[in-house]
């Protein structure tokens, strides 16, 4: 077995997405399912079928609230183990007992090498510094055969559905959270210039590069709901 990961410190942009989160815990799954107009179930159900069934230890990766968790505990494919950098999200009353929590960074995940069966991670990639030394992260720690299966916000490549995710995301989604909180309504601030730069920055020919460097191929991806939401899946090899 190979040693567990390290990484170097977060940036001050990572850094600020941790914090921005951090207490969103207690309404996290209720106010993504009223931002995504309930098609986050959808995603996450199609994300849990891609690595398939009997994987006797799957590692979820930015597991939050554990949505994707106990997804995965519910349809019996095998044990779960939770991975978050947020300790508030790990807290959250969403949080079964079906599996286990880690506090612990994506980019230095302290497990060995070829650890688990699968492993799922959700909205993660657009906030860490390096997202191809972070996929070689996630993919160490799965054995060759194992799926890697990723989930991400996308921006709709049509025009004019991308006309209309570009108001939702910079006018609507600020004002519906800001009739919840505060804090929900900077999320909703940053979250479409977010994704926004993510995909400027690395395409989906950059990433599926990036995936295939990472020992992960072939590359199968799935655009949901006219783009909004974007699956990525992997054998590792």
């Amino acid at each position: 077995m190979g040693e567990t990961g390290t990484a170097q410190d977060p940036s001050e942009r990572t850094r600020h997405a941790g914090v921005l989160f951090s207490e969103l815990g207690p309404r996290y799954d209720r106010m993504g399912a009223v931002l995504s107009f309930g098609q986050d179930a959808r995603w996450r159900r199609f994300l849990v079928s891609t690595i398939g069934r009997d994987r006797p230890l799957v590692l979820d990766v930015a597991t939050g609230t554990g949505l994707v968790a106990r997804e995965i505990a519910d349809a019996g494919i095998g044990r779960v183990i939770g991975v978050d950098r947020s300790a508030p999200m790990l807290r959250s009353k969403a949080n079964g007992s079906a599996f286990a929590n880690v506090l612990a960074r994506a980019e230095a995940l302290p497990f060995r090498d070829a650890s688990f069966d699968a492993l799922t991670v959700t909205y993660l990639l657009r906030y860490v510094d390096d997202p191809g030394a972070t996929l070689r992260e996630l993919g160490r720690v799965v054995r060759p055969g194992g799926v890697v299966a990723s989930l991400e916000f996308g921006v709709p490549p049509s025009p004019v559905w991308h006309a209309a995710w570009w108001g939702y995301t910079r006018w609507v989604m600020p004002l519906i959270g800001g009739l919840d909180s505060r804090e929900w309504r900077e999320v909703g601030q940053f979250l479409g210039p977010s994704i926004d730069d993510f995909w400027r920055r690395y395409p989906m020919a950059m990433q599926q590069r990036l995936w295939a460097a990472a020992g992960l191929a072939p590359v199968r991806v799935r655009r949901m709901s006219l783009g909004g939401g974007v699956v990525m899946w992997a054998v590792r090899t």
